[in-house]
């Protein structure tokens, strides 16, 4: 009998985007193995050939399923819900999916870019920004982004994101948050996210994602 290969998630302890996709996998139950990718040691293990054969943006995480290769965390979320849909990870019915991404989405793609690492090394290395003004950028793109998503959450709103069970949504909340409290970003107010940030938090499958469970954790 030939033996399926291990999913591999390319990840870094600290990656937020790992960390929404470590989520994913534990909350489905798949077996997988981590290859951790250093980000910041030996310039940056992003940026050697081998790995940008693999993810030629030269970000985390990539994902492989034997011969498929998947950059990007929103489309390993996707794909992960295709290939394995129980637990499922989205609703039902159109509406909620359409919800559920959209909370992702202005996760994923509108606050999380702008305070990625490379964004910060970037304000710092070339724009010249201090300390100071960095982490004021960060805090405000941060802050501002977690409000509206506060708002999203008024309707439609459990124990976790979308209804009583985690959600894409979820898996992209709670490594935004984890960040945001490390940049002592003022989230006073916020209490939907801290209610749905502390039910994700007691569940086993995402305590065993979180940062510092992780092999490379430092």
């Amino acid at each position: 009998m030939t033996t399926k290969p291990k999913l591999v998630l390319y990840s870094y302890w600290r990656s937020s985007a790992s960390y929404r996709v470590r989520m994913a996998l534990n909350l489905k139950g798949l077996d997988y193995e981590v290859r951790p990718v250093h980000l910041v040691r030996d310039g940056g293990q992003q940026h050697s050939a081998e790995y940008l054969a693999l993810n030629p943006q030269g970000l985390v995480p990539t994902l492989v399923d034997g011969a498929t290769v998947i950059t990007q965390s929103l489309a390993m979320l996707e794909y992960l819900e295709e290939r394995h849909s129980a637990p499922a990870l989205l609703p039902g019915d159109a509406a909620g999916r359409a919800r559920v991404r959209a909370i992702a989405s202005a996760i994923a793609c509108d606050i999380h870019p702008l305070n990625n690492l490379r964004v910060l090394k970037h304000l710092v290395g070339e724009v010249g920004v201090d300390e100071s003004a960095k982490l004021a950028w960060y805090r405000h793109w941060t802050q501002t982004g977690l409000q509206a998503v506060e708002k999203m959450l008024a309707q439609g709103a459990g124990d976790f994101c979308h209804g009583d069970e985690p959600s894409i949504a979820d898996c992209c909340l709670l490594p935004q948050v984890y960040n945001a409290h490390r940049f002592n970003c003022d989230l006073s107010g916020l209490q939907a996210i801290g209610r749905i940030c502390t039910n994700l938090e007691a569940l086993d499958p995402v305590h065993r994602a979180a940062p510092e469970q992780q092999p490379d954790a430092e």
